[in-house]
Order: structure tokens, then C-alpha cells, then sequence
């Protein structure tokens, strides 16, 4: 699939980790390196836009390697950049580690992922059907 982008700060253009990877890693577009203190966030630029095809999302996610070692995800996760939108994607950076953590620039610092999606209508009704879950609710099936 081709999709679209633009870059807004000579920024590097996102990529596939691997020949396998579901999504695309994002990086830091700014110039100087934010110090993230722990429990505060930060709004990074990615330097780029998209213009998806209808139907599309563009799903914004926490790198794993940055949550396991440092503590730091993407707020609003996932985050999702609908099809009609065409102003930079921003990831809203958290740090929920114990240390102050370094945005460099150019640093990968969440991951895209592009989804396609149904547009619905709701049905209203008196009832719903049956299922062996039933109303049960968290932990229902178990821990």
C-alpha cells in the first residue's frame, strides 16, 4: 500500500525495524534534547504528515525496548490518526520510570502501525443474544 506523507522538518521518514514488523518507528523531530523528569509528559513532533485512504487509521503505540528499560510510553495509547487528518503526528511522551530520560533528536520514540476499519451504524434493541460470558466483567475468564 502507498500512503502519502509529507515531510515538515527534514525528518527521517518512518520504517520498517524488520522485513516482518507491523508497524513503523517514529521519531523525534526537534533540535535540542527534551529532559523528560519522571511522571511528566511531553508533546514530540514527528516531522511528518499522512494523508490515508479512507477506511484507514494510523494507530500510535509505545516502543517496548524504551517501556521495559526505561519506563517510557506514549499516552493516549493507542493513539489513532484518522483519514482525514493532515497535520503532523505528534506522540505524546511519558515517563513513568524513575529517572529523568533524554528525547535526542532523531531518537525512535513510538511506533505506527496502519489499520483498516469499518465504518458502522448502530441497531437498536431490546435485547441482546446469549453468549456462555454473558455479563460477567473483568477477570471473568480468568487472571
Amino acid at each position: 500500500m502507498n500512503i502519502n506523507i509529507k515531510n515538515l522538518r527534514n525528518a527521517q521518514l518512518p520504517a520498517h525495524a524488520t522485513e516482518d514488523s507491523a508497524g513503523v518507528d517514529l521519531t523525534a523531530a526537534i533540535d535540542t534534547p527534551i529532559i523528560l523528569a519522571p511522571g511528566k509528559r511531553v508533546a514530540v513532533p514527528t516531522g511528518i504528515a499522512i494523508a490515508l485512504p479512507n477506511g484507514f487509521e494510523a494507530q500510535i503505540r509505545p516502543r517496548s525496548g524504551l517501556a521495559l528499560k526505561h519506563g517510557i510510553s506514549i499516552l493516549n495509547t493507542p493513539g489513532t490518526i484518522d483519514a482525514d487528518y493532515r497535520g503532523e503526528i505528534i506522540a505524546i511522551v511519558i515517563n513513568h520510570g524513575e529517572e529523568p530520560f533524554v528525547i535526542e533528536p532523531g531518537m525512535r520514540i513510538a511506533q505506527m502501525v496502519i489499520a483498516a476499519y469499518q465504518r458502522i451504524t448502530w441497531k437498536e434493541v431490546e435485547d441482546l443474544d446469549d453468549t456462555v460470558r454473558g455479563v460477567n466483567r473483568f477477570g471473568s475468564t480468568g487472571w
